[in-house]
């Protein structure tokens, strides 16, 4: 569906645009929607900046999400998933407070000394380069909302029709410009899907435009 992210960057902007959506900031979920948050961000002339979560992993399976943290200690859970697993409370007390540290330090690490962007009454969308489980979008979501933001648009190319549908409930809108049925990664609707370095998405967020050639 994709070349790269450039080209999902491109198209992403055109159904944000073609929406009449408005944004007074645009917050990129790193690193991979980096190149995609600089793209839109020129195209609706809104400032770009960075919402930073990671996920809270199950006792002994740290890849199946329970929740997720974004860096000022938002949080959300998985609740379904934590009474099946019968994960106690000091578990997820315990990795709350880890997951929110190394959340911040991420956050602090790209902003490299700047404030963050205050959000208070702003139109904020919040762009990442897709959705699979949309764990770590909640947490990024969640931390958009607790900091004041009047409306909150998310902004994606590719996620399942199932957990795009849920995150509806954590926004004011949702523009996906493709919901796939058949869907196991969001890598597999890139031609190229390359790892995004914390230098190369430092720079993107650092720049005034991005070179889209």
């Amino acid at each position: 569906m994709f070349d790269d992210r450039t080209d999902a960057g491109e198209q992403l902007a055109a159904a944000v645009t073609s929406r009449d959506i408005e944004a007074d900031v645009v917050l990129a979920i790193p690193r991979g929607g980096l190149p995609l948050g600089r793209i839109v961000a020129d195209e609706v002339g809104a400032p770009l900046d960075v919402v930073v979560a990671k996920k809270i992993g199950a006792p002994g399976n740290p890849e199946l999400a329970i929740g997720s943290v974004a860096s000022d200690g938002s949080v959300w859970l998985n609740e379904e998933i934590i009474d099946q697993l019968a994960v106690d409370d000091e578990y997820v007390e315990t990795q709350r407070k880890e997951v929110a540290t190394a959340a911040r330090e991420k956050a602090d690490q790209y902003r490299a000394g700047r404030d963050p962007i205050d959000l208070e009454g702003k139109r904020v969308l919040v762009v990442d380069d897709g959705v699979a489980t949309g764990a770590t979008t909640r947490g990024c979501l969640r931390r958009v909302h607790n900091a004041g933001a009047s409306h909150v648009t998310l902004a994606v190319p590719v996620g399942p029709p199932e957990a795009i549908e849920r995150l509806r409930d954590e926004t004011d809108a949702v523009v996906c410009v493709e919901t796939p049925p058949w869907f196991s990664a969001v890598g597999q609707f890139y031609g190229s899907f390359g790892q995004v370095s914390d230098a190369e998405a430092m720079q993107y967020l650092n720049r005034d435009e991005v070179d889209r050639g």
